[in-house]
């Protein structure tokens, strides 16, 4: 059986496209549970109404406030073997269970199965900008480099992934989950050395609306994918021996150097901008590149905004990290 937990606040008008993809899934052995997040709208209503229609549909409220106690309170009483989550606005291929339970079946424990996605929009064409992000996930997962671009973006969506529930307790689930939740736990399965099987197929619909809560909550603004960035790299990547190198001096580089300040991280701010070199910022004078050649050990945070900038191969004394 696979358990799909399913937080919902307010996703009328497009929740019942969801459900509808959900209990139409060509592999029936479900447990699908949906948490109730406070919802305001017929929604509940509507939830109720599939659970009379179908037994394996599970209904409960969440006992706290917001998606991480939503998906929490859901996990809690999940019994599948395998385990997923899903969005309330958005919709299933209809073998999606199937092919990412498939991949979960022909391996042992510690994998995470993904597939790729697929954004469309319910009235206006979509954006050039999510389409190439969806693109760029897709590449990711189809070469099973998801994890190479961790320190980029949550290189896994939300949705598109399947574990078994044994590893999923073990990383302990969504416990402790910092926002964004999706990303945080990204780093978890990461960094719990669970390994990737992936397929090209796509398995997930993305739904792009005006609503959406990527859209309008500010737990997923850009800034707040740093922090997230900066605990795991201290606690994961950055060695005893290491010198810390912060590489960009535009915004995206002095939102990461507060971060490390606010983090009493001691780090070394270079850029390949001539004006920028011998200037001082927060207190911190940036030096030029020509400090990555001297020989010592150094971790390196590339963040870089120029879409021409390709974060240099790792080599003897430096190891980069991608942040942008």
């Amino acid at each position: 059986m696979v358990s799909i937990i399913i937080p919902y606040k307010n996703p009328l008008p497009y929740f019942e496209d969801c459900l509808k993809s959900i209990v139409n899934q060509s592999h029936k052995k479900l447990q699908i549970i949906l948490v109730n997040d406070h919802s305001t709208d017929d929604s509940e209503k509507l939830a109720f109404k599939y659970s009379i229609e179908d037994s394996r549909i599970k209904l409960v409220n969440n006992v706290g406030k917001g998606i991480v106690d939503a998906l929490n309170t859901g996990s809690e009483i999940a019994k599948g073997k395998y385990i997923t989550r899903m969005d309330a606005d958005d919709i299933m291929s209809e073998n999606k269970i199937e092919i990412l339970r498939s991949l979960l079946e022909k391996k042992k424990t510690k994998h995470i199965a993904v597939g790729n996605v697929k954004y469309f929009a319910s009235k206006k064409p979509m954006g050039n900008g999510y389409l190439k992000y969806a693109n760029w996930l897709n590449k990711l997962t189809s070469n099973k480099e998801n994890f190479k671009e961790i320190y980029k973006e949550c290189t896994i969506p939300s949705c598109s992934w399947m574990m078994h529930r044994s590893d999923f307790e073990n990383i302990k689930g969504f416990k402790n989950l910092n926002y964004p939740e999706d990303y945080d736990f990204l780093f978890r399965v990461y960094y719990n050395q669970i390994k990737l099987t992936t397929t090209k197929e796509i398995i997930h619909l993305w739904r792009d609306h005006p609503m959406r809560t990527s859209r309008n909550s500010k737990d997923y603004l850009f800034e707040n994918f740093i922090p997230l960035k900066i605990k795991y790299l201290i606690e994961n990547e950055l060695k005893s021996k290491d010198e810390l190198v912060l590489w960009g001096s535009g915004k995206k580089g002095k939102l990461v150097a507060k971060k490390l300040i606010e983090n009493n991280c001691s780090f070394t701010w270079i850029s390949n901008n001539s004006k920028k070199i011998g200037v001082e910022i927060y207190q911190q004078k940036i030096q030029s590149t020509s400090l990555l050649k001297i020989e010592k050990k150094k971790l390196v945070i590339c963040s870089i905004s120029s879409k021409d900038f390709k974060t240099p191969e790792n080599s003897k004394y430096n190891r980069f990290l991608s942040f942008y």
